[in-house]
């Protein structure tokens, strides 16, 4: 089984440091004001030496470095932290995609200065709408000039490829104002687009409001309208939808989050990061300090678990469905020395004679209409045998 066996030519780093907290955000971040950053970047480092030590990294072929808002770093921080990136992982391949999240309005041109000599490549911008009223409404704190500015800035500074977040089913937002944000992210003549449905997580603001019958979310029907709409505006400025949220220029496609959706190892470093190595799982401890002082005696883990070969099978289709070229009989023989009709033959009958999946010529991918219910695609290939 290859896939098993590869060391990782990905890398996931954490920076959970945020400006402030979104009303819809559930991921692991935290309040800049009066963080320990440079004690968090050391601790940082010590999980890198630790783990290069235990899994000597070849080539590197994708660096992502996620948050929290990874550009609230100072420029001498991010100067810092991206040596370190360097010196733990020094083989980058001369294809290498270093991506970093950004959010407008933390992105000066000496930062961006500081991200492009450290070896930054592709900036992803957490735009979200182009219309401020939405904005405020989901604690963004932003506003479109923002975008252009930031944009700008890092234009000015060499970056030729950049994406933008967007996001649709938003409370208060209407088709109209969807299209209206689409005019205007398509105006900036982008490499990259990834346009998210809203998810109500628990322990958000959102949630709370939710369950007090408090959030004016659109309804079904109108944020399949925006889904569709979305498909149709990208597809018509020339880009190619390669997975369900993400649109692109050609070969200017998301090369780390592929890795993701082909179930391809990656490191994982940093408060509250995943990794995944030689059939593997692990996740970090979540707090910052917690995270700090656990580096001091070994790796920051919260929990480390062995996937069985039933559930990186179920992985391999749900994440590799989530690509519009779709799955592969070739690549699942090759990771599982299987054969994919052999282990979910029912269910590619089952959705094939629904009109979700359809045959290509070495697989299946998901058809135009199973592209709107993706999760009940998905969710025919989560196992429910209970041990």
């Amino acid at each position: 089984m290859i896939h098993r066996n590869e060391t990782p030519a990905a890398v996931y780093i954490h920076i959970p440091f945020c400006t402030n907290k979104c009303h819809y955000c559930d991921f692991n971040s935290y309040v800049l004001k009066g963080q320990p950053v440079m004690d968090y970047l050391d601790a940082l480092e010590r999980e890198m030496e630790q783990t290069v030590q235990l899994v000597p990294p070849q080539q590197i072929e994708t660096i992502f470095v996620g948050g929290g808002t990874p550009t609230v770093l100072l420029p001498d921080q991010m100067e810092s932290f991206l040596q370190r990136v360097r010196t733990y992982f020094p083989n980058q391949s001369a294809e290498l995609e270093f991506s970093m999240e950004a959010n407008p309005g933390t992105t000066d041109k000496e930062k961006l200065q500081a991200m492009k000599e450290g070896g930054v490549n592709r900036i992803s911008f957490g735009v979200q709408s182009f219309d401020n009223a939405l904005l405020e409404g989901i604690g963004r704190i932003h506003n479109t000039d923002d975008v252009y500015r930031s944009i700008e800035n890092a234009r000015s500074v060499g970056f030729t490829n950049m994406s933008i977040d967007l996001m649709f089913g938003l409370p208060n937002q209407t088709v109209t104002v969807m299209n209206d944000t689409l005019d205007k992210a398509l105006a900036l003549g982008l490499k990259h687009y990834s346009i998210y449905g809203l998810k109500v997580e628990e322990h958000t603001l959102f949630h709370s409001l939710y369950q007090k019958n408090q959030l004016p979310l659109p309804d079904e029907d109108e944020e399949v309208e925006m889904f569709l709409l979305i498909m149709k505006r990208l597809k018509q400025a020339g880009y190619e939808q390669y997975e369900i949220s993400n649109f692109a220029k050609q070969g200017y496609e998301s090369r780390h989050n592929s890795m993701y959706w082909l179930n391809r190892s990656y490191y994982g470093l940093g408060a509250g990061a995943h990794g995944y190595m030689y059939g593997k799982r692990h996740v970090n401890i979540k707090g910052v300090q917690p995270y700090i002082d656990s580096t001091l005696n070994g790796l920051p883990l919260l929990e480390q678990y062995e996937i069985s070969e039933q559930d990186a099978m179920e992985d391999f289709m749900m994440v590799g469905l989530r690509m519009l070229c779709g799955v592969k009989r070739s690549d699942f023989s090759k990771q599982f020395g299987k054969e994919l009709e052999d282990v979910f033959g029912d269910q590619l009958v089952r959705l094939t004679e629904r009109k979700l999946l359809e045959p290509t010529e070495d697989g299946y991918r998901l058809s135009e209409h199973g592209l709107l219910l993706g999760n009940e695609v998905f969710g025919e290939f989560v196992s429910l045998i209970v041990d």
